[in-house]
């Protein structure tokens, strides 16, 4: 049995380091996306769009080892809230990257827009926000500290805060004429996507204290179909 059991646990700290890669993946493709927007660079943007893959299949392989963990072990109490945590973490992270993609794609149709300082700075700013709150999270699940696990709803209010800002900024350069409808609409999306990246941290989080505390927050109806509508605007099929 003890042989067994350091097996369980060696296989669910491979799957932990699993998680981790997967975060540092998407920390490097959110810059990088961000990177291609700002300089109108198509080759960097494919390379994002290129480098997804390792991301899909590094969430495909943890998602299978986790079931398969879950059918030999049968884990109970504390080791089944990690494994089923950590199969919510991938699930998080592998939308994050999609996210990160969705950017490198705009940059394709937007292509050559130039960008005045306060947008451009805004765009900088959620980049840093985004990718922030994805270290913080997963800072969180290695060292299961559900205190900070807990915060990660109020730190995202700074990213909150420049989404909306963002977007007006958007508008105002729309109306000044200094970029077109298509390349408006894209950025607003563009700034939902950076603030989508956020939500899945926070979610992140939200599994981080039921794994360590066995406690998950009840929703209400309409939380419910916040989560809906955004969840809609997250999915939205790129091209």
């Amino acid at each position: 049995m003890g042989e067994l059991r350091r097996s369980f646990h060696e296989e669910l700290e491979e799957i932990k380091a699993g998680i981790v890669q997967m975060a540092a993946l998407v920390t490097e493709a959110v810059p990088r996306a961000t990177e291609s927007l700002l300089e109108s660079n198509l080759g960097l943007a494919q390379q994002v769009i290129n480098a997804d893959d390792e991301l899909d299949d590094l969430a495909v392989h943890l998602e299978e080892r986790c079931h398969h963990v879950l059918a030999l072990q049968a884990p109970m109490a504390s080791d089944l809230r990690a494994l089923s945590s950590a199969l919510k973490l991938n699930a998080e992270l592998e939308r994050s990257g999609d996210l990160a993609v969705n950017i490198a794609k705009a940059t394709r149709r937007i292509y050559g827009t130039r960008y005045d300082a306060i947008l451009r700075g805004l765009l900088v700013r959620m980049n840093e926000e985004a990718c922030r709150l994805v270290r913080l999270s997963i800072d969180a699940y290695v060292d299961g500290n559900a205190g900070l696990a807990s915060a990660l709803s109020d730190i995202d209010d700074q990213l909150d805060s420049l989404n909306r800002e963002c977007v007006q900024a958007v508008f105002q350069a729309h109306q000044a004429d200094t970029i077109d409808l298509q390349a408006a609409v894209q950025l607003c999306l563009i700034s939902r996507y950076y603030e989508r990246i956020g939500d899945h941290a926070v979610n992140i989080g939200e599994r981080v204290v039921y794994m360590v505390t066995g406690w998950l927050p009840e929703y209400t109806g309409s939380a419910r179909l916040k989560i809906r509508q955004s969840q809609h605007i997250d999915d939205t099929p790129e091209e």
